[in-house]
């Protein structure tokens, strides 16, 4: 669990940087909206960055809030209740007989183990809901990082003839390099999945859902070129800043809980290395 959501935090930060926030730069810079070279275009990019995180924290308080920390509570929410514990009382009786006081006492002690063992079996399953919360957070950051992926696909396609530059093949490559590049993305969401007890068939499921949103983004994308290339940047920086929030605030201190934190590091350096080189080779 700790290494696969190492992997899944390589996968996030190398994407956030050079699938969303460099072009997020360059789109900014050629619109000349941000200066004449292009000096302000950080601007929009910082802007739509904070509002991503933003966005993931406020999505968090909500799920705090509604006590959904898991897709099992979207489901069936259900409230648990403590119950009261009889030791007090059992004490009492011990101090108030005499001779029978000592089997009470007895039992009182068998009593405070199982009392003991209730408390970690809570414990463990309040951890375990506050982990099911990491991976919806996961999940929430991936799907929005793919919107503006498939905008960009579509601007592609849909921009087609308006310039030299846009062509076919250029739209076709684009495509192809996004496709390729979202496998990591695919596992970085199933593997924790899988981790937490998923199915193989669940877990793969789950992955792909996160990404169909690209398609009916690049639809979007490519019926409304003219107005979606002004916001582009603004939603590339967007996801970038969902995935980084989520990395940084989520992901990495879960990886690093459970004493596992040398094998995650490596994990998110091999999830880092394996998204950086697709995204630079296919351009």
């Amino acid at each position: 669990m700790d290494i696969s959501l190492g992997f899944a935090a390589g996968v996030m930060l190398a994407a956030s940087y050079w699938s969303l926030l460099e072009p997020a730069l360059e789109m900014a810079a050629g619109l000349e909206t941000y200066g004449e070279n292009g000096q302000w275009a950080f601007l929009p990019v910082s802007l739509g960055f904070f509002l991503g995180a933003a966005f993931v924290f406020m999505a968090d308080l909500v799920m705090s809030s509604t006590g959904v920390t898991s897709p099992v509570d979207l489901i069936d929410k259900k409230v648990e209740t403590d119950s009261e514990s009889p030791l007090p009382e059992l004490e009492n009786q011990f101090q108030l007989i005499g001779e029978s006081g000592l089997r009470l006492r007895r039992g009182f002690e068998a009593g405070s183990e199982v009392y003991s063992i209730g408390e970690q079996e809570r414990e463990e399953e309040l951890k375990k809901k506050d982990s099911w919360r990491r991976i919806v957070l996961l999940i929430v950051a991936v799907t929005v990082h793919n919107i503006p992926e498939g905008l960009a696909v579509g601007v592609g396609f849909g921009a087609i003839g308006r310039t030299k530059s846009a062509t076919f093949e250029s739209a076709r490559n684009l495509a192809l390099g996004i496709g390729i590049q979202n496998f990591p993305e695919g596992i970085a969401v199933s593997l924790p999945l899988k981790a937490a007890g998923f199915s193989t068939a669940k877990s793969i499921w789950y992955g792909q859902l996160s990404g169909l949103v690209e398609p009916i983004a690049g639809v979007l994308g490519a019926a409304l070129v003219s107005f979606i290339v002004p916001i582009l940047p603004y939603a590339l920086a967007f996801a970038a800043g969902a995935m980084v929030y989520v990395v940084v605030d989520d992901i990495i201190p879960e990886a690093q809980s459970e004493g596992n934190g040398k094998a995650a590091s490596w994990g998110a350096i091999v999830g880092f290395i394996v998204m950086m080189s697709l995204d630079v080779a296919l351009g």
